[in-house]
């Protein structure tokens, strides 16, 4: 008798330990810096999230000022970050590119400067992740790249988000990838939106701070579209009057704007070679109905195109990202 009771004692506990915790359901968890939420931080309520979901789960977020590096790791999927307000729900960091950190592999006094890719304040491994009414900032001063936002994942969307920060702002980390940006804020100094990723910017507000470069794509030679604006508004701050859409991080580069407000600021020449006459042959640069004082179809770099009323019509958001279908 005892026995068959220790053997079902030890079942039982054998039960508890594989039992899926509390969280593995499609509540919402609430996070409030000021303790009214179940969790104080962004990354916490994260943590407790199951790998690979198959339902929506939302993390919602309420006023106030979280700062942390935020991670989404790959095994987390269909997750929603979702600020109570877009101005007052801020997730903020201040790395950038010359922070000395230890160097990789010395136990000893050694260092390092951080490096680009580090100094995320947020960071999208995931899929099908979803940021919603909320502020992403990269708060460092201006002394070196600091990335707000870095993605890995695919099928991301970004709805009413504001980008804050200087150089390298929204870093679209890998190729391939799919990136949707509706009704956002971004604003940046020089190349403060880069990468390889396939992005589509619906009616987005772009902001330069400086006299430099917006964009900086870095899109695969072998993948068709890159960064491609629609109805979006470029505006500046005071002192900045030398703006370039853009110039190829890599030779393939692919950058398109259409129907977009442009102004002054936007230099009539619109694009630059990155100093290299050879990006001229591959980058792929285009516009359609660009409107504003930056408008200027007739000054723009040879290599660039102004595309065609029946060019443009093979361009739509589903074109553009495939086999994912985004409802907005």
């Amino acid at each position: 008798m005892n026995k068959l009771l220790i053997l079902a004692a030890a079942l039982l506990t054998a039960v508890s330990s594989t039992a899926a915790n509390k969280y593995d359901n499609p509540d919402t968890l609430f996070v409030a810096r000021d303790g009214t939420g179940e969790f104080r931080t962004v990354n916490e309520a994260v943590e407790v999230c199951r790998a690979f979901m198959e339902y929506h789960k939302v993390i919602f977020v309420k006023k106030g000022v979280y700062k942390e590096k935020v991670i989404i790791p790959s095994w987390l999927t269909n997750i929603e970050i979702c600020g109570e307000d877009a101005q007052q729900t801020i997730i903020t960091y201040d790395d950038h590119a010359n922070i000395r950190i230890p160097k990789i592999g010395d136990e000893g006094a050694a260092t390092q400067p951080m490096g680009t890719f580090r100094t995320y304040t947020v960071k999208v491994e995931g899929q099908d992740i979803t940021f919603k009414n909320i502020t992403i900032e990269n708060n460092s001063a201006r002394l070196g790249q600091a990335v707000a936002l870095h993605t890995e994942g695919d099928r991301l969307k970004f709805i009413n988000v504001r980008f804050l920060g200087h150089q390298d702002t929204v870093y679209t980390g890998v190729g391939g990838t799919r990136c949707y940006f509706d009704h956002c804020y971004i604003e940046g100094t020089t190349d403060f939106i880069f990468g390889p990723s396939t992005a589509w910017f619906e009616q987005c507000t772009i902001k330069s701070k400086a006299n430099s470069y917006i964009t900086a794509a870095s899109t695969p030679k072998d993948v068709k579209y890159g960064y491609v604006f629609n109805r979006c508004k470029l505006i500046a701050a005071e002192g900045a009057d030398k703006v370039f859409l853009g110039r190829p991080w890599r030779p393939y580069a692919y950058t398109l704007f259409i129907n977009t407000e442009m102004g002054s600021h936007i230099v009539p020449q619109g694009w630059e070679n990155w100093r290299n006459p050879e990006n001229e042959k591959t980058a792929r640069y285009a516009e359609y109905g660009s409107t504003g004082p930056g408008a200027n179809a007739k000054a723009r770099v040879s290599w660039a195109r102004q595309l065609t009323k029946k060019e443009i019509q093979q361009i739509t958001l589903q074109a553009v990202m495939g086999d994912w279908e985004i409802k907005r």
